[in-house]
C-alpha cells in the first residue's frame, strides 16, 4: 500500500486529494477517504494537497496512527 490517509482526515473530507490523483485510486467513505492500494501507483500527487495533511507513505504514517493502514485496507477488501 503506497499511501493512506489517516485520522486528520475524519470527517475533513475536503477532497483536493481526489482532484489530484491520475488514476482516480482515491474513494470517499462514510467518514474519510480511503486510497485503493490496488489502484495506487505511488504518485504521491495526493500527499502535498491535503490541507489536513493526514496522507502519508505506508512506511512514514506516524506510530499513532498505524492502525489506519489496515483500516485503509479493510476498506477495499
Amino acid at each position: 500500500m503506497p499511501f493512506v490517509i489517516t485520522s486528520p482526515c475524519v470527517k475533513e473530507k475536503n477532497g483536493s486529494c481526489v482532484e489530484v490523483c491520475p488514476v482516480d485510486c482515491i474513494e470517499e467513505g462514510e467518514d474519510m477517504f480511503h486510497i485503493d492500494p490496488e489502484v495506487c501507483i505511488d504518485c504521491g500527487a495526493c500527499e502535498p494537497v491535503c490541507p489536513v495533511e493526514a496522507i502519508y507513505p505506508d512506511d512514514e504514517v506516524p506510530e499513532e496512527e498505524a492502525d489506519y493502514i489496515e483500516f485503509n485496507r479493510a476498506y477495499f477488501s
